[in-house]
């Protein structure tokens, strides 16, 4: 960041607030995977707020203040949007701490407490909002995302070819997405964008919500970045999902439970090839370190995605047989020497 938007950013904060420059203290507090950075915002009365820094000519912000004003009316838990300067790209938000949920996953009894939580967290975001005015995410946008594997996962990382058996499988993975009820998807609904604040799990992040799938943001968080559940476990917390959809009306009863937990662990393969394609982006076209070493995580999400999808054997078996020895011998190649 040059320091000529640096002041500017400070200039901009210290306004909002009746203030010179002088009287506010502003640290870093953190980036992530886009260009958005992040700084904590301390006010001389002890207060504080998180300044995002966004560059527009990298990020929109509107979606993001869009979206969070109308969750926000909702009643939904997302930080208030104090004072945006969408020009700038500049945006002042409520100070949510220091601690993702991912922290709090001390021990199976506590991963097992806070992933009910989150459960609980998505039926109120696709129970008290409608998807109408979001981007749809529909086959086209399906279809983009799983070409993020081949394109830089295969090809442009690993310098291999996909096998024939990638396309009738991702045409699965789609018609089973496009089967499920339109919801709001958060799109990134993973521990470490949700924040617990006072005894509240606040949602961050959402810019990129979508209209979609029912249980998107469901596998985005029980096959996320920090826990690898059995799957006796992971039947049982999509089980409980599924009947509490139910019972709300998100789901009729034309959809069995057997029915849905195929669906959910299609779109888990989904997402999982996307994330494969998307973290060989992040370290080859951003220069974004840290990601690569996360590869045999989601991996190993993919296959327990695709125990469920039998008819796909033969994928699954390239899956063992080539993919996995592949990346595991590229990753060795690339660790730093002792």
């Amino acid at each position: 960041m040059s320091s000529y938007r640096f002041n500017t950013l400070l200039g901009w904060a210290a306004r909002q607030n009746g203030l010179s420059p002088e009287q506010i203290d502003v640290s870093p507090a953190g980036g992530d995977a886009s260009f958005r950075r992040y700084f904590r915002l301390l006010l001389p009365d002890g207060a504080s707020r998180i300044i995002m820094d966004a560059p527009p000519e990298q990020e929109d912000s509107t979606p993001f203040v869009d979206i969070a004003r109308r969750f926000n009316a909702a009643g939904l838990p997302v930080p208030v949007v104090h004072a945006a300067n969408l020009e700038d790209g500049f945006l002042l938000l409520d100070d949510l701490g220091d601690t993702p949920l991912q922290a709090l996953f001390d021990s199976d009894d506590a991963v097992l407490t806070q992933h009910h939580a989150a459960l609980e967290l998505i039926a109120a975001l696709q129970n008290r909002t409608t998807p109408e005015a979001l981007p749809a995410y529909n086959a086209a946008l399906l279809r983009r995302e799983l070409n993020l594997f081949p394109e830089w996962c295969l090809n442009a990382w690993l310098g291999i070819e996909a096998p024939a058996s990638l396309d009738p499988l991702c045409k699965t993975l789609i018609e089973q997405a496009l089967a499920q009820p339109t919801v709001t998807v958060h799109r990134d609904f993973d521990a470490m964008n949700l924040m617990p604040h006072r005894g509240v799990l606040y949602m961050i992040d959402f810019q990129d919500a979508v209209a979609g799938p029912l249980s998107y943001d469901l596998v985005s968080m029980l096959r996320g970045r920090y826990w690898r559940f059995a799957p006796d476990t992971f039947n049982a917390l999509v089980e409980r999902f599924y009947h509490q959809a139910r019972a709300d009306g998100r789901l009729t009863s034309h959809v069995s439970a057997e029915a849905f937990r195929r669906q959910a662990n299609a779109m888990a393969a989904q997402r999982s090839l996307k994330v494969l394609g998307i973290f060989c982006r992040l370290t080859l076209r951003d220069g974004k370190t840290g990601y690569l070493e996360r590869l045999p995580h989601f991996l190993n999400h993919l296959e327990d995605s695709l125990a469920a999808l039998p008819e796909h054997a033969d994928f699954s078996r390239w899956l063992s047989d080539t993919l996995r020895p592949a990346i595991m011998q590229r990753l060795a190649a690339t660790e730093p020497c002792a």
